[in-house]
């Protein structure tokens, strides 16, 4: 009776060992800049770190009718990465809940960087010929063509998407019955 105890037991910890290896541990943000952060603590970190191309107050602005601020920066002029292009930073409720980097596609490649969160993320969770996500409960990485990186937290992102009312444009939704018809 004992050795079948230790036997369950064995074989719990070795499923349980593979269900945490196998959890993906994905990066909350690039840099310093991490999702959950709030504008003044964004804006900080942008300061601190040339990388970005931030340039203070007038890289910050609200979308009218929500409790949406993006912040967008430049790169490519002043004394950014030669990485990086635009980068956006979009808040929602005063928490940064989307990093959106475009990469400057002549210093990089899609192939590169997609071979790079593999070895790092394991396999895509989702994958076609425009973009890879790799997912958790918490965050999603997302690579899309031509050459952008975003880091999405999904439960902030979510809310966002039910707080929306805004309905469709006749020309959205002339779209939608089209493809429906395919």
């Amino acid at each position: 009776m004992i050795c079948l105890k230790k036997k369950i037991s064995t074989v719990l910890i070795f499923f349980a060992t593979i269900f945490i290896l196998n959890a993906k541990d994905l990066p909350n943000g690039y840099r310093d800049i991490e999702l959950g952060m709030s504008l003044e603590e964004t804006k900080d970190a942008l300061v601190k770190d040339s990388s970005f191309g931030y340039h203070g107050d007038r890289d910050v602005s609200l979308v009218p009718g929500t409790n949406k601020v993006l912040i967008e920066t430049d790169s490519e002029y002043g004394h950014g990465s030669n990485f990086l292009k635009r980068c956006y930073f979009q808040f929602f409720e005063d928490k940064l809940f989307i990093i959106t980097i475009n990469i400057n596609q002549d210093k990089m490649d899609y192939y590169s960087i997609f071979t790079k969160l593999s070895e790092k993320y394991g396999k895509p969770d989702s994958l076609d010929p425009q973009s890879a996500s790799w997912k958790n409960d918490d965050i999603t990485l997302s690579l899309e063509r031509p050459l952008t990186l975003k880091y999405i937290d999904n439960e902030t992102f979510k809310r966002t998407q039910n707080y929306s009312n805004i309905q469709a444009s006749p020309e959205e939704m002339t779209r939608e019955m089209f493809l429906d018809e395919l």
